[in-house]
């Protein structure tokens, strides 16, 4: 097992969910429910196929004779023939209809479209989990005063809360995308060699009613609504680029939120989970790095990188298809969803776990917050009498002078004790205090947070109760 290379999705990154939808076990016996459903369509329009054959296809659906289709494909170099051959082999009776009409695409892209909506479902499951953990935090904190930055410099004040809502409004904006991309995807249907069901005219004598009902059966066995209006020989592939993209919008998201969790690691004011018997570093025993974060960043840069396979595969299939796009959508499609899997995996962790330190947040907040406040100290001045001009001036000119304490000799900043002895302000120390009371400059930050979570996310978790309380135990 160590000689070989191995996919860290499997060994240490995706879950075993999403691992079994881009399995071999999952994709063949996809194929044999549309080889059943192909039969039954047809037996329904008229094709001379007997319940007896079709029971026993039924009968042999789940178990797969993999020893007989590998063998076979080492002789022929077919995939599809190859399993057409091993199925075959356990339904006698019914081995000459299998596959009747059809092309590889049939069930080689039938399959591709069903195994991706079931992976967007996992993943809006999972997105909505995201959602409702960060729903908690944002409430627990949604009062609480905390810088807010511009150019990653201190601008004015927000609140904890407020700018964990940041985090789920791009989610929420990502789940539309995903309920849009589930809703619309269509399976490719019955459609031939290049797409123009010639071989199913000559089945039904050039009915074309019998092939659009055919069709219309298969999608409602496989569960859809509709098939695609036109293709080639394949569906679209226009079709993956924009069910990767939904994957990489995702990833832009987490990670947004993986590298703000990042900078506030080293501002000391909030941390991601850390395990007890955890070693953040080899050499530095103190170390508490914030690996689950970076590691939502490594993934996800992976994904919205690999987002251009699909769309440069789309842009390049000649006339009805050319097979250069198989090897790149096999590995591009599958690894997205992984990925973006282990991401939110990740995602659901840390959110379980997150850790707020309200003490080094008020004192980041108390250092910065008498710039901040020079407005405010300067109305309140000019209301016992100042001039608004010369206060300015002065204003000015003691912000220039505290920062130089802070900035130069590594002092705390006293502009508020400046001010205080200014006599030009009028203003004591008890007066400033009050004005420099964090709660005061955290604008509508406290409301906006209720009504978000009041309009947008709580009615969205109450339509989703049955797939609430996801839990991500971490490989590594």
């Amino acid at each position: 097992m160590y000689s070989k290379f191995e996919s860290p999705f499997s060994t240490r990154y995706a879950s075993d969910e999403m691992q079994y939808l881009f399995s071999a076990d999952m994709k063949f016996r996809t194929w044999r429910k549309l080889w059943i459903a192909l039969a039954r369509a047809e037996q329904a329009e008229g094709l001379d196929i007997t319940d007896e054959q079709i029971a026993e296809l039924e009968a042999h659906a789940e178990d797969i004779n993999y020893d007989v289709a590998e063998a076979r494909e080492r002789e022929v170099r077919h995939d599809v023939m190859s399993h057409v051959y091993a199925y075959g082999v356990q339904c006698p009776k019914a081995k000459g209809i299998i596959h009747l009409g059809a092309t590889s695409c049939y069930v080689g892209d039938n399959t591709d479209i069903i195994i991706m909506r079931e992976a967007l479902r996992l993943v809006r499951t999972k997105v909505i989990n995201v959602l409702a953990l960060l729903a908690r935090f944002a409430r627990e904190h949604k009062a609480q005063p905390a810088l807010a930055y511009t150019h990653l410099q201190p601008a004015q004040l927000t609140t904890v809360g407020k700018r964990a809502t940041l985090w789920m409004n791009e989610f929420l904006m990502d789940l539309e995308e995903l309920d849009h991309r589930i809703a619309s995807l269509r399976l490719r249907g019955a459609k031939g060699t290049t797409g123009t069901q010639a071989s199913f005219c000559e089945l039904f004598g050039g009915d074309s009613e019998k092939i659009k009902r055919m069709e219309r059966r298969i999608a409602a066995e496989m569960g859809f609504d509709a098939v695609v209006p036109v293709c080639g020989q394949t569906y679209s592939r226009k079709v993956d680029a924009q069910v990767v993209d939904v994957l990489s919008g995702i990833a832009q998201s987490a990670s947004k939120f993986g590298n703000d969790m990042r900078l506030l690691q080293n501002f000391k004011e909030m941390e991601e989970p850390f395990e007890k018997h955890q070693i953040g570093s080899s050499a530095m025993p103190y170390k508490r790095n914030p690996m689950r974060c970076e590691r939502i960043c490594a993934l996800a840069r992976y994904v919205i990188a690999d987002s251009v396979n699909p769309a440069l595969t789309a842009s390049v299939q000649w006339f009805e298809r050319t097979l250069d796009d198989s090897a790149n959508k096999r590995i591009a499609v599958s690894e997205a969803f992984l990925a973006v899997d282990a991401i939110l995996q990740i995602m659901l962790n840390v959110c379980d776990g997150l850790v707020v330190y309200p003490k080094v947040v008020e004192a980041r907040v108390m250092a910065e917050l008498p710039f901040m406040a020079t407005e405010n100290i300067m109305m309140r001045a000019v209301k016992k009498g100042g001039d608004r001009q010369e206060l300015h001036e002065r204003l000015r000119r003691h912000s220039l002078a505290a920062a130089k304490v802070v900035k130069e000799e590594g002092g705390k900043n006293d502009l508020i004790e400046r001010i205080a002895a200014d006599a030009s302000f009028g203003l004591t120390m008890e007066e400033l205090s009050e004005i420099m009371h964090p709660a005061l400059f955290v604008g509508r930050a406290p409301e906006q947070v209720a009504e978000f979570l009041e309009h947008d996310i709580d009615p969205l978790l109450a339509q989703n109760q049955e797939i609430l309380g996801a839990k991500a135990e971490l490989k590594v």
